[in-house]
């Protein structure tokens, strides 16, 4: 690489609710140096040769082209550059955060899942300055799931309240009221993003709960009138 170029790309932080409700971030084994045969963040160099009308057409490309996934959300987090992130040389990367629905699975051996507790916490490490995405990626989640409905799209279109709570509760790191959540959700009803379907699950151990569906407007998360933490 010239002195004069800089390389320019988007990374993706996607990911997932496990069945137990932990999150996990997808990685990408890497192919090409640098960090050969090192898991990462899937992403794609964006330049003149590419196709892409804009950074939000590179982020589901790199999606569909590295993992063959198609998110359920998506928000640009964060750009960052500098002269040490890449050792090519001086790059810029623009993080974007994806939420996959929980039935998502690995397409290939090059493709795995990891606990996001674990790559915050250094258990599992991360090439270029991805570990730093991840944080900034999940501190954006946190932040929105305390008034908005977000950790939904974590879900399929159609959950329970149980199962609604689980997400939240994963993506805030902290245990959330029951009640709080029912009367949020109740909002969401009132103004057409959930509704009812008449139908109840039927857990292995349990009472029959009442299946709603997701509604959402253009791929938007719902704005609560007060925080979920209050």
């Amino acid at each position: 690489m010239s002195a004069v170029e800089v390389l320019a790309g988007v990374d993706i932080v996607a990911l997932r609710l496990s069945e137990e409700g932990a999150l996990q971030v997808l990685l990408l084994r890497r192919q090409r140096e640098p960090y050969a045969g090192q898991w990462a963040l899937p992403g794609v160099l964006v330049n003149g040769r590419c196709a892409d009308t804009s950074l939000d057409a590179a982020a589901a490309r790199a999606l569909v082209d590295k993992a063959r996934l198609q998110p359920q959300y998506l928000e640009q987090v964060a750009t960052v550059g500098n002269g040490v992130r890449d050792p090519r040389g001086w790059s810029l990367s623009t993080c974007y955060l994806a939420l996959l629905g929980p039935d998502v699975e690995p397409q290939d051996e090059n493709l795995r899942f990891a606990e996001l507790s674990g790559v915050i916490a250094g258990a599992q490490a991360l090439p270029f300055d991805h570990a730093q995405l991840v944080r900034l990626a999940a501190e954006r989640l946190r932040g929105k799931s305390v008034y908005s409905s977000m950790p939904l799209y974590l879900l399929a279109s159609r959950f329970t309240v149980t199962e609604a709570l689980m997400a939240f509760q994963g993506c805030l790191g902290e245990p959330v009221q029951h009640t709080t959540l029912r009367g949020r959700l109740e909002r969401m009803k009132a103004q057409g993003w959930i509704s009812d379907t008449g139908e109840k699950n039927y857990p292995k151990m349990g009472r029959p709960q009442n299946l709603l569906e997701h509604r959402p407007h253009a791929g938007e998360a719902f704005i609560f009138d007060r925080s979920l933490l209050a």
